[in-house]
This record gives structure tokens, sequence and C-alpha cells, in this order.
């Protein structure tokens, strides 16, 4: 019998050293800078991922480098910050959320983080909701002032040890965003988290979202910049939600870089007894993307809506690996993703529903439909199932398939172009989970990102 040997550590400038440096710079308590020593010990063991591990055997990580990543230093005051699909403002991000905004009520934003090359540059929350007990903003700060609302869930949520990316996040994680949402406080405003990046720039941040029981919160998370070609960036990034019970959030993560950064992350949501989850993605950027994005629902009744829109284009590869852990009795969880790509460009989901044995009366679905736009592009979908209960109902499904020549000729036929032709199709084919997604600006602007990037069909 032989013993499979574990891959070299991977070269790097990631040291030691380096944390130290980082520690010693940092306003973090004595126990997150703990968290971050033992991640490097582990990140020192760990070579990158290689394709004899399931999640990773479908991702080409040849021309990755990890010697060419250093951080930068911080920007200038007047530095520039590329613009995400939602609006970086103060203004309202949306006229339409559930609950219409009133003059007691404007629809402000809740709070702004907004960081560049791994360096905060906004962090702002709305005075009454500090009154209210509401903690956001950078995590740098706030871990050391309120411990008894993050330390149980600072990387404990997702596994900081579970492969080299996950390791090297834990360890060197910059320009942080936490919130805190007391029991029982309803916000309708959203927060804005922006993660930016400079033309090969660095960033390593971490999201975390804590809401109390009975808690209501809408968080918007998006990412933009980096260069378009070579090396244009690197991103390896983590996420945390706890839901708690009866709580309600509404999530959404919108990828945008540029063509040229590899975008490594890993997303975890731990939703409690009658809490509610929807959970919105849009993957339209990158050189590579390889995401692992998790739900665990752990309290009777926990109910998750996961909503997922891919567009792909050029050479672009995104590979999502998703999971829907039912841990308690009578919880809910609906998946669908949707993905279009074109030119030579590929999609990969692999998606899991496991349920455990104490998970009776469990209702799980997940879907994946893909759109191919050309003859070379390529769709990978990998649905599972995983049960151990015997009274559930579970569904999975997925589709790839060409656009039908007829339609396009059939709207050609009435005075469209080919381009709007394409675009009418596409459109319609997002439209069934773009129907799912009740924040406005969020439905209209992946809508219009999209839609400028569809070329015609061949």
């Amino acid at each position: 019998m032989t013993t499979a040997v574990a891959p070299p550590p991977a070269a790097t400038p990631f040291t030691r050293e380096l944390l130290e440096l980082m520690i010693r710079g940092s306003a973090s308590p004595d126990w997150a800078s703990d968290l971050r020593r033992d991640a490097v010990d582990r990140l020192a063991a760990l070579g990158l991922p290689d394709r004899r591990d399931e999640n990773w055997m479908r991702t080409d990580l040849r021309l990755f480098k990890p010697a060419n990543w250093s951080f930068r230093p911080a920007p200038a005051a007047d530095a520039s910050l590329p613009r995400g699909l939602l609006t970086t403002g103060s203004t309202a991000l949306a006229e339409d959320f559930d609950d219409a905004p009133t003059e007691a009520a404007p629809a402000t934003l809740a709070g702004r983080f907004t960081a560049l090359d791994g360096h905060v540059v906004v962090d702002e929350l709305a005075p009454e909701l500090a009154a209210q007990g509401v903690v956001f903003g950078s995590a740098d700060r706030l871990l050391a002032e309120r411990p008894d609302a993050f330390r149980p869930h600072w990387f404990s949520v997702i596994d900081p040890g579970c492969d080299w990316f996950a390791a090297l996040h834990a360890a060197f994680h910059r320009a942080s965003a936490v919130l805190y949402v007391p029991p029982g406080v309803r916000v309708t405003a959203p927060f804005h988290v922006l993660s930016a990046l400079s033309d090969g720039g660095l960033d390593t941040g971490h999201v975390l979202v804590v809401l109390g029981d009975g808690a209501e919160a809408t968080v918007l998370t998006e990412t933009a910049g980096g260069g378009a070609s070579g090396n244009g960036g690197f991103h390896c990034g983590g996420t945390e939600i706890v839901v708690g019970q009866s709580a309600f959030l509404r999530m959404v993560n919108l990828q945008n870089w540029n063509t040229g950064v590899w975008h490594f992350a890993r997303q975890k949501a731990v939703v409690h007894a009658g809490g509610r989850l929807q959970w919105t993605l849009g993957a339209l950027g990158s050189r590579l993307s390889q995401v692992a994005q998790d739900v665990a629902l752990v309290g009777r009744n926990a109910n998750a809506q996961v909503n997922g829109v891919m567009f792909t284009e050029g050479r672009q590869q995104l590979v999502y690996n998703t999971l829907q852990h039912h841990e308690a009795p009578a919880c809910k969880s609906d998946l669908l993703y949707k993905g279009a790509l074109q030119d030579r460009s590929r999609l990969v989901w692999r998606g899991m529903i496991k349920v455990d044995k104490a998970a009776q009366k469990t209702d799980g679905y997940q879907r994946n439909d893909n759109l191919m736009l050309s003859k070379e592009s390529r769709a990978d979908s990998i649905p599972g199932l995983e049960i151990e209960a015997d009274d559930v109902r579970c569904t999975h499904g997925a589709t790839s398939g060409r656009v039908d020549t007829d339609q396009i000729f059939y709207a050609q036929a009435r005075g469209l172009t080919a381009d709007e032709a394409a675009r009418l199709v596409v459109a319609g084919f997002f439209q069934q989970v773009f129907d799912r997604i009740t924040i406005a600006p969020v439905r209209e602007a992946l809508a219009r990102a999209i839609g400028q990037r569809i070329r015609r069909i061949n």
C-alpha cells in the first residue's frame, strides 16, 4: 500500500514574518491575532490545490504564481475608485425595496464600506442605526470593541484550513468588514460593501454578517477593478453569514472584476430556526473564479433561497461549488443557477444537497441551466444528492444547450438586428432567476451588465 505524498508548499511571499508585521500594525485583539498565527502555520504546510481534489479537478491553476503577489502601500487620498455595478455614493440604491421609502425613512444607505487594494478608504454607518445598537464597519476596529457580537463567529463558520487559499485568507485578510444587527432590529436601507483593485492589486478582504434573533437587514457586496490582461489582480476572500432565529437577511454578492483577476473565495451561511436567507450571486468578471458557496440550515423551519446569475466571455473560467446542508428537520432550500457563455469561456457548477439523518421533512431543490452562445464554449453541471434521512423531498436537475436559431430568425424577421435578437433571447433565459430577485437595483444592474456583454451568437 502506498501513501499519497502532499505537494510541496507553494512558493509565496506570505510568510510568518510578514504576518507579524501586519499584527503589529493592527488594532485587532489578541484572540484574532492568534487565529491568524494558527492559519499561517497551516499555510506553511500546504501546497496549491491539485486535481485530485473533487472541488478543484476542473480548475486550471498552472498559470497562477503565488510569488507574483504582494500588498501595496495605502492609496493616495485622491485615488480614484473603480465603479461597481451598483451606486457607490450615499444616494439610494433603489426606490422600490419591499417597503417603499417614506419621508420618515428615506432610502439612503444604512452604511458604506469601501476598500482599495486591501486598504479601507470608506467606513460609514448611519448615526440613527448606531443608536439602535447596529455595529458596522472595519473589522480591525470593531472586533476589539464588540467581541461579544463577533468572536463566536469570526472564522468559525468557514474552515480556515481546508486548502491553501482558505489558509492564506485566514492569515492575511485585510480591510475586512463586519455587521451586527441586534435582536429585533429591522434595517430597511441596505449596507454596501465594495472591494476594489487597481491593476495588479491584491485583496484579501473578509465579510462577517451576524443577525440577532428576529432582526432583518439587506447587505450588498460587490467587487470591481483590477486589470484586463496578464496578472490583473488577485482576490482571496471569504464571507461568513449567521442568521439568527426568525431573522431575515437579503445578501447579495456581485463579482465584477476585470478579466485579468484571479478570484478565490469561500462563502458560507448558517441559518437558525425559523430564519430566512435570500442569497443572490452574480458572477460576471475575473480571469478565473473558484468559489465555494455553502448554506447550513441548522434550526427547524430554516429557509434559504439561493439565486445565481453567471455570464462568461473570452477565455474566462468560472467554477462554483455549492452545498445545501440540511442539519435540522423541516427546513427548505431552493437553489437556481443560470449561466450564459460565449466565445471560448467555460463554466463549471458542482452542487450538492446533503441531508443529515436528523433532518426529516427536508424540502431541497437545486437546478442549473446553461445557455451556450458559441460553439467553442463549454459548461459542466454536476448536481448531487447525499441523503441520510428517510422522509424528504429532494430534487435536482441541470440543462445545457445552444440558442434555438428559429428564435433568432423570428426576432430578426420582426426588425431586430442579430445582436438585438441575441440580447432578447438571453434576457428571456435569465428572466426566471431575475423574477426571484426582490432587490430592484440588483436585478436591473445584472440585466444591464449582461446585455452590454452579449455579441452576435455563432
